[in-house]
């Protein structure tokens, strides 16, 4: 069979398990997942063998060694995704929850009732611990998922599907509601991107070249974020040592991740005093600093920032600084080289804090709050499947309601419309 004709007959298939996962039971579902947690203890084994197929593969590549870490289903990675499977099914679950119920003149009752979005197709790169925690996510919230990892990970990947769907199989469900793509082929996601008939929402995760290369080339409504530039302004009336702190955790706790800070703006009047003292706390922590003209005036040993550091997301220690003149100038530049991911003022003054999360347009605007806290769990959602910075339908973490939609429902006696 074509690789066209086996991408084309996994959606169809899709598309029919995704009506089964929808009328499942709350108590159905969770049943799944705790039997697939149970399931993935018991088979690790086979998985971790399949598992070192793709790491001998990635070594005989040359592999970097930060890239065979993240191919690894180590121990440690194994308890994660059994634990995230007993998470998920504790998560309260969002289909079928009806809200805003109202009484029309004409007589109807209008409201709306949560329901899933149908099948959704993940694109990623590397972690094969994506898929178990890909597919929790999916089939909590009542959806039919298509995966389809990296190369690289693509005996981890199956492995990993094999033993899921067994479990559906088991229980009666189609194993069709989660299938990966059997090949390495990368004709397949052209083709994947291709079927909008069968297919209702495609979410990307990994480096920005493979989430526009998906944006680019689908006929399928795609949820993404390109990357994390995310600053932090200090303002005029913030508190110093607060705002060393807050720009210390965002900087340095993990650079590598999208919610780690990238920009700091410093308000020209407090510059003098904040700058210093962020500076020594920064470069002891392996920081380099790449200021304007107005930062290197005041830290002399930082590196002059070119253009091209607005805008940058480093994913490293490196930070750039800039000196603004006022909160008007700090929401000038995030419009003009943020990417709608995260952006924290620090500030005492109230008026500021609250025009600034009116005006600043971002999936999570923050006060006097480190940027690392955009985040699913940080913020409730108990697990996310990615953080959108596209507007429809999901801005921000992607928890279980973010994997569903709300369709009118409404109840009659016998009305018709004159």
């Amino acid at each position: 069979m074509s690789v066209q004709a086996t991408i084309t007959e996994m959606a169809v298939r899709a598309k029919k398990a995704a009506r089964v996962m929808a009328s499942l039971s709350s108590e159905a579902k969770n049943r799944v997942l705790l039997r697939m947690a149970e399931a993935l203890q018991e088979r690790q084994g086979f998985i971790r063998a399949e598992n070192g197929k793709d790491l001998a593969a990635g070594r005989e590549k040359g592999l970097s060694p930060a890239m065979l870490d993240r191919l690894e289903l180590s121990d440690k990675v194994m308890q994660a995704m059994i634990a995230g499977l007993r998470e998920v099914a504790a998560l309260p679950d969002p289909v079928g929850e009806i809200s805003e119920m109202a009484n029309r003149p004409s007589g109807i009752t209008v409201g709306r009732m949560r329901v899933p979005l149908g099948v959704i197709a993940m694109i990623y790169e590397s972690r094969p611990n994506v898929t178990v925690d890909a597919a929790a996510l999916c089939l909590k919230s009542g959806n039919a998922i298509l995966l389809r990892g990296g190369s690289e990970a693509i005996y981890s990947n199956l492995a990993l599907a094999k033993v899921l769907q067994e479990v559906l199989a088991a229980e009666e469900i189609d194993p069709a509601a989660l299938q990966v793509v059997p090949t390495t082929d990368r004709d397949a996601v052209t083709f994947l991107l291709g079927l909008e008939e069968h297919i209702d929402l495609v979410i990307p995760r990994g480096g920005e070249g493979l989430i526009r290369f998906v944006a680019a080339n689908s006929r399928i409504p795609v949820l993404k974020h390109y990357k994390g530039v995310c600053h932090v302004f200090i303002d005029a009336d913030a508190d110093i040592d607060m705002g060393v702190a807050v720009v210390m955790n965002g900087k340095t706790q993990r650079p590598g991740v999208c919610n780690a800070l990238e920009c700091l703006l410093v308000h020209k009047d407090i510059a003098a005093s904040f700058l210093p003292k962020a500076a020594a706390a920064l470069h002891a922590a392996g920081v380099e600093l790449r200021g304007c003209p107005a930062t290197k005036a005041i830290v002399a040993d930082c590196v002059p920032a070119g253009e091209g550091d607005w805008g940058m997301e480093f994913l490293d220690l490196i930070l750039a600084v800039r000196v603004v003149d006022d909160m008007d100038a700090a929401m000038d530049h995030i419009a003009r080289y943020g990417s709608q991911h995260t952006e924290n003022i620090v500030t005492a003054n109230y008026a500021n804090a609250q025009r600034w999360l009116r005006e600043v347009d971002a999936s999570a605007v923050m006060v006097n709050a480190s940027t690392r806290f955009n985040d699913g769990g940080q913020f409730g959602l108990g697990a996310e499947i990615g953080i959108s910075t596209t507007k429809l339908h999901a801005y921000g973490p992607m928890g279980l309601k973010e994997l569903t939609t709300k369709k009118f429902i409404v109840y009659g006696n016998g009305q018709v419309r004159g």
